[in-house]
């Protein structure tokens, strides 16, 4: 008698059983996924239930049942692959604003410029310390009607003369970055409301924002806590970097200002937290 565990359970009528029709469309679904997966190196829930018209919540179902297997690493909103991880690079010494000033001055530029333009219909305008906000801050000096808060005193200084009123957050000051921090300096900004507020950061990964400083992080997060409209400037060469401090997840911003497209982990890990990715023009010289 012939051993009945190794056939496939059937209807009256020969066909497979509910399921086991089930089992083999997973396994179909599955596998489109991993090609998917093997020719973007990551993709989002939405993106690949659109692709296999199928529900989100079916694609999450295959996405654990393949990361329980090995076959991928699932991150927010979708997934990457499991043999190819992001190479992140960890800066443990924050190099000087002078020599961070020098670095790639065109991108951060151009960044600073989209920015600028993006901003100059706000009224009140949280800037954080960075290169790429101080030059942001030089298109800002003729910006009528505005009210700019700043835990920088070099923005502040760029701006002096200007059109804009200008606050400065009172309190500790962080020599070489020139920025004001601590309990004090939070407490005045947190009993604010911005209408947008523009951080810096060091890196950009998948899982987030990342900063060298303590000090100037609790600020970036109180920006991002007491503002409408929350842009993160960022040039490319930051992507894949990490350092000390994780600021916020990216599902905390709104924009994203770089000058290139960055890594797809991240542009999937962007789209997946609703982030509207903006790439600024190179500027054009005289």
């Amino acid at each position: 008698m012939a051993d009945d565990t190794t056939l496939p359970e059937t209807s009256p009528h020969g066909a497979p059983r509910d399921a086991d029709r089930q089992r083999l469309l997973a396994h179909d679904r599955q596998a489109r996924i991993l090609a998917l997966l093997r020719r973007t190196g990551s993709l989002t829930v939405a993106a690949a239930a659109a692709e296999l018209a199928v529900s989100d919540m079916t694609i999450r179902r295959d996405l654990v049942e393949l990361e329980r297997e090995g076959r991928l690493v699932r991150i927010h909103g979708g997934a990457i692959e499991a043999d190819n991880p992001p190479l992140v690079a960890m800066d443990s010494e924050e190099p000087s604003f002078d020599s961070r000033l020098r670095q790639r001055r065109d991108p951060k530029a151009a960044i600073a410029a989209a920015a600028a333009a993006l901003v100059s219909g706000y009224r009140t305008i949280a800037l954080d310390v960075g290169t790429t906000t101080y030059l942001m801050a030089e298109h800002l000096r003729d910006l009528p009607h505005a009210k700019v808060f700043t835990n920088s005193l070099r923005i502040a200084a760029a701006l002096n003369g200007g059109v804009p009123e200008v606050y400065v957050a009172g309190g500790r000051v962080r020599a070489d970055e020139m920025s004001t921090g601590g309990p004090a300096a939070i407490a005045q900004f947190e009993a604010l409301w911005f209408d947008v507020a523009v951080i810096g950061v060091s890196g950009i990964t998948a899982d987030g924002l990342f900063d060298y400083s303590f000090d100037d992080t609790d600020m970036k997060r109180a920006y991002l806590r007491r503002s409408g409209t929350k842009i993160v400037l960022c040039d490319s060469a930051k992507f894949l970097r990490m350092s000390l401090v994780r600021i916020a997840p990216l599902s905390d911003i709104d924009i994203l200002i770089t000058d290139a497209e960055p890594p797809a982990k991240i542009a999937a890990a962007l789209a997946a937290a609703k982030v509207d990715l903006r790439i600024a023009p190179p500027l054009t010289r005289d």
